[in-house]
């Protein structure tokens, strides 16, 4: 409830904060008084709540109401009247994007995706980021609550555990306009959407295409490809058709843990604790990373830059791909885009 200084009418609204979002607090908070203005359920000269009963009623702290009120101010949506408290200080124009942004983990490379598509956003627009931890209950249970709060645009990450064979049930609930497909492909689902994706197969088949002179200098290429990963099995597919097509000696391994590791092999790895094991593996069993054995690893980190003095990674432009999500929805495009693959060649191969 809000009480207008200039006309003395009271107002009835309601600031939503929801515990289990990633989304900071006081950005919450923001969007939730940002929104209430743009829906016109608040009008210029509506008093807002006071930081004590704020903080009282949903049980955040000082700091946070007060970041959130200096944050609104400097955007010059709200003023403060010494001794009467906060007010709207103006309307905000047209329909500024509201997204739900759904991840299936968190990582660095996430976080890289996260960062460029907020930033290329701009403050304007407001994102409420979930994760469901491969989960598909999670997933189904965020996605049909989400369903009635009016977003501009659900940008989605799909990697499950299992049950991933019903993702398109869920997913086709969400009007395939406000659609933005982040990583994956999710084929079916009609009508025109964003996608900015990794051809999976074709990047890996295309990565060690273009490594094939250091390869040959060993005698076995070994995948490994855990049987519990979320991966795409189509990483697997292009893997075996390099390996076919160049007469490559390769094989899949299930778990690095029992895997047989000898001088001569070189390994891919999707998951970062599966490269510590590896690596760990080989030291045990005295073998030079680099010389005796070859290290390509999945995405490329900064700490992968520095480890034993560099290890050889094939990796999609993250920030790259939150940019160009964010650029599809500031610009309205309905574009399938592939998004770009690299290799770093350093010294673990």
């Amino acid at each position: 409830m809000s009480y207008n200084l200039k006309t003395g009418d009271v107002t009835e609204w309601e600031i939503t904060l929801d515990d289990y979002s990633k989304t900071p607090k006081y950005r919450q908070l923001v969007n939730s008084i940002s929104h209430a203005i743009e829906d016109g359920l608040l009008r210029v000269g509506d008093k807002l709540p006071s930081v004590n009963r704020l903080l009282i009623e949903h049980d955040i702290s000082r700091v946070t109401v007060v970041r959130a009120y200096d944050l609104l101010k400097k955007k010059e949506v709200i003023e403060s009247v010494p001794g009467k408290g906060y007010y709207v200080k103006l309307r905000e124009e047209g329909r500024r994007p509201r997204i739900l942004l759904l991840f299936n983990k968190l990582s660095a490379h996430k976080k890289l995706i996260y960062d460029a598509f907020s930033r290329t956003l701009g403050e304007e627009a407001s994102i409420y980021f979930y994760v469901y931890n491969n989960d598909f209950n999670l997933f189904k249970n965020i996605i049909q609550t989400s369903l009635g709060k009016d977003y501009t645009h659900y940008v989605l990450i799909s990697h499950f555990l299992e049950g991933g064979e019903n993702a398109l049930d869920v997913i086709g609930q969400i009007p395939p306009e406000k659609l933005v497909i982040l990583d994956k492909q999710i084929e079916g689902i009609s009508g025109e959407l964003a996608s900015i994706y990794q051809d999976f197969e074709r990047d890996i088949y295309c990565a060690l295409t273009e490594m094939r002179d250091k390869l040959s200098s060993y005698q076995r290429l070994k995948l490994i490809f855990p049987d519990d990963t979320y991966h795409p099995v189509t990483i697997k597919d292009g893997f075996l058709r390099f390996c076919a097509e160049y007469a490559f000696n390769g094989c899949v391994v299930s778990d690095i843990a029992t895997g047989d590791i000898r001088a001569g092999d070189a390994f891919i790895n999707l998951m970062e604790d599966d490269l510590v094991t590896l690596i760990k593996r080989s030291k045990e069993l005295k073998l030079k990373i680099g010389e005796e054995v070859g290290i390509i690893s999945y995405n490329e980190t900064l700490l992968k830059e520095v480890l034993l003095n560099g290890i050889t990674t094939v990796s999609t432009d993250f920030g790259l791909l939150g940019q160009t999500a964010a650029e599809c929805i500031l610009h309205g495009r309905k574009e399938r885009i592939a998004n770009p693959f690299h290799v770093k060649f350093r010294n673990s191969l």
